[in-house]
């Protein structure tokens, strides 16, 4: 229907996550539209970024160099370490300002029947790290199936003189009982902290 090249964008577009063939459409007509001044620079940021930015060999978080900014910050606390699924789940932890630890990305989680085993993760890389300057790993990996299995397997490796922690789960701020279903209500049950002081 339309020329090779708009063609080709319209397939690449759909390949992201999220875009479809009708809004990669949409995209790929806005694209044409825009003066080049306007769109060479996302052409030049999207091969910028695939030629500059790999992983932290310490961490496997996104990095510019050798490590990430979190890794090579100096005033964070590295006797505390934060395990991630991926990349993406660092930013949500340092937007609530609360955590100053480093962190460690695994790359996914474990699903035998996806065929994602402990070798296929950083697991190994982050048993390495955990040397004697380190006393917890919070496991902050997704409250779901492989989630919460990958959480249980790092537990179980652990030294033991190490705390492991997991991040709580449970209702959120503003939620109502009523649309909370029973896994996640279950959970909030399990968490439950007293209000009060309790008396010794």
């Amino acid at each position: 229907m339309y020329s090779p090249s708009v063609d080709r964008l319209i397939k690449e577009l759909a390949r992201l996550p999220g875009i479809g063939p009708r809004s990669a459409q949409r995209l790929a007509f806005h694209i044409l539209r825009q003066k080049p001044e306007q769109v060479l620079p996302l052409a030049q940021a999207i091969v910028e970024v695939k030629e500059r930015i790999g992983f932290c060999r310490r961490c496997f978080n996104l990095a510019e160099g050798a490590l990430c900014t979190i890794c090579a910050d100096s005033r964070r606390d590295g006797g505390v370490i934060c395990v991630v699924e991926q990349p993406a789940d660092i930013v949500p932890v340092e937007r609530t300002g609360e955590f100053r630890g480093l962190y460690h990305v695994l790359g996914g989680a474990l699903s035998p029947l996806d065929g994602v085993d402990p070798d296929d993760l950083h697991i190994n890389e982050l048993l390495a790290r955990v040397d004697e300057s380190v006393h917890e790993v919070i496991l902050a990996t997704n409250p779901t199936m492989t989630g919460e299995a990958t959480a249980m397997y790092i537990a179980d490796q652990m030294p033991a003189r190490v705390r492991v922690t997991r991040l709580a789960s449970g209702l959120p701020v503003g939620g109502d009982l009523e649309y909370a279903d029973e896994l996640t209500l279950g959970r909030a049950f399990a968490g439950r902290r007293s209000l009060r002081h309790e008396e010794e």
